[in-house]
């Protein structure tokens, strides 16, 4: 391909350094401080509510050796068919966990979250040719990536994104042979997380855009080579066959499109799924990033590549419909930005490297990593205080059974730590949805239809809240008897018990 004042500018490859240089280099200083601030940010996320119920869908797929193609967890849904679109990073999951328990969760968590952020560092460092300005965008993925780093699949996949714009990048530089990585990524993220299909859009527009060639002002679209072009093309078109090379077949790979037009219900009442407000920081953060941008082009005259525009463009639509897509947004914002902002900060020199002052952050940062990784205890406690951990120690102890209605955010905790109690409702929202059993909780939950109807349907014979909730305070004028609470969760049981 042809360049162009708008493509970044390979990294000088010095092949006189000595080693120990190179180890304690300004780059793998700044590696080892992701990798503490990765660690530092996570150390608290251990319980998010949907890990639990991943966990056991690993479990089933690791000791049954096959994937459970319909729900087994709850009794509402009458075993309703599930499409396990995430069976990869379940089995990786539960493999952690049965490496080490709680402490090997954490482990994975922690180098997942490091992971992504050098990887993240290093794209922005071959996008924009400056070693140094690429920590601004290595802390611009940090940013958006606090909204979702959580034992979750989503953070696989937004790895895998990482992956791509590499290879994309690589290919469009260096050599199209790099493209041909696309169509195995894409084989492996199909079968791990549904942002495959984001990663597609992005390969997309890419491939699109290399029929361009214009310059509209700052507003650039430079031919590429043919052979180049149409090397991608071919890895594109592989990387959609690939999409199938999984066990669940087709609606495996339309899994994405089906739940932003069939699952109405999910994308409006789940938090995360809500159009991104201006009471989160990152909102700001998010306008900050992209005011950067359009300041570059129109002040500085940096020229701004057609195919960027277009990435830009949909990564902030994203962000801005769904709360949880500014972690997408981070990743596809940054690599932008740093190059736009590449001649605001002399490159990195490797003569004239500090590698004492290097050593000693790098010693800092696996010290800091040493300390921040929290003991068995504190993952203990930390479930302890999220999950409702006592209040199934008493179900269990006093043999309490018959249906159970819970808490929308315990229902992943109670498929994992109680399987004897089939749950009423959990994070899989989809199959809810699907079975109506969503906007009949959602009815009750929020008093649109009287609470014991529900109660009635389903036979319910015993509740399991969240102390905050507003049915705590309506269930007693109901008829219903509170017989254990603490301080995050409370069980309520029909009528009034035998004393």
């Amino acid at each position: 391909m042809k360049s162009s004042s708008a493509t970044a500018e390979r990294a000088p490859f010095v092949t006189t350094i000595h080693p120990m240089r190179r180890i304690f280099s300004f780059p793998a200083m700044l590696a080892s401080l992701f990798s503490a601030l990765a660690v530092i940010t996570v150390r608290m996320r251990f319980d998010d509510p949907d890990m639990w119920w991943h966990l056991k869908m690993g479990e089933l797929i690791w000791t049954t050796h096959t994937i459970p193609r319909t729900d087994l967890f709850s009794f509402t849904t009458n075993h309703h068919r599930y499409i396990p679109h995430e069976w990869l990073s379940q089995f990786v999951i539960y493999g952690a966990y049965k490496a080490g328990g709680y402490l090997g969760l954490m482990a994975l968590l922690c180098i997942l979250a490091s992971v992504l952020l050098i990887a993240g560092y290093c794209l922005c460092w071959l996008y924009s040719g400056n070693a140094k300005i690429s920590f601004v965008g290595g802390l611009i993925i940090w940013m958006f990536s606090t909204m979702g780093l959580a034992i979750r699949p989503q953070v696989f996949g937004y790895i895998f994104l990482i992956v791509e714009l590499i290879l994309l990048h690589l290919g469009r530089t260096r050599n199209a042979r790099w493209f041909w990585g696309l169509p195995v990524l894409f084989a492996i993220w199909v079968n791990t997380h549904g942002s495959f299909f984001l990663g597609l859009l992005v390969a997309g527009v890419v491939l699109a855009s290399s029929f361009f060639h214009f310059q509209a002002g700052l507003l650039v679209s430079p031919s590429w080579d043919p052979g180049v072009r149409r090397t991608l093309t071919y890895a594109f078109l592989l990387s959609i066959a690939a999409l199938f090379l999984n066990p669940i077949g087709p609606s495996q790979v339309l899994y994405p499109i089906d739940t932003l037009l069939h699952q109405p219900l999910g994308l409006s009442a789940v938090d995360e799924w809500k159009p991104l407000s201006f009471s989160d920081s990152r909102a700001f953060a998010l306008v900050a990033v992209i005011a950067a941008s359009l300041l570059m082009v129109t002040v500085r005259w940096q020229e701004l590549l057609w195919e960027e525009l277009l990435i830009l463009a949909m990564g902030t639509w994203l962000a801005a419909s769904h709360e949880r897509m500014v972690f997408a947004f981070g990743i596809l914002a940054a690599p932008i930005l740093t190059r736009l902002l590449k001649n605001e900060w002399e490159d990195y020199d490797v003569h004239r490297d500090h590698p004492i002052a290097n050593a000693v952050l790098i010693v800092a940062s696996f010290i800091a990593i040493y300390f921040a990784f929290p003991s068995k205890s504190e993952l203990t406690s930390l479930v302890a205080t999220q999950s409702p951990v006592k209040a199934v120690e008493f179900l269990k102890s006093k043999h309490i059974s018959g249906p159970m209605l819970n808490e929308y955010v315990y229902g992943g905790y109670l498929i994992w730590a109680a399987p004897e109690y089939p749950v009423f409702i959990d994070g899989r929202a989809d199959v809810f949805e699907a079975t109506g059993v969503f906007s009949e909780f959602g009815n009750w939950a929020t008093l649109q239809k009287p609470p014991t109807e529900l109660l009635d349907k389903y036979k319910i014979n015993f509740c399991l809240l969240a102390r905050s909730s507003p049915m705590v305070q309506v269930l007693p004028l109901a008829g219903w008897t509170m017989v254990y609470s603490d301080d995050n969760s409370a069980v309520f049981l029909r009528g009034v018990p035998k004393t």
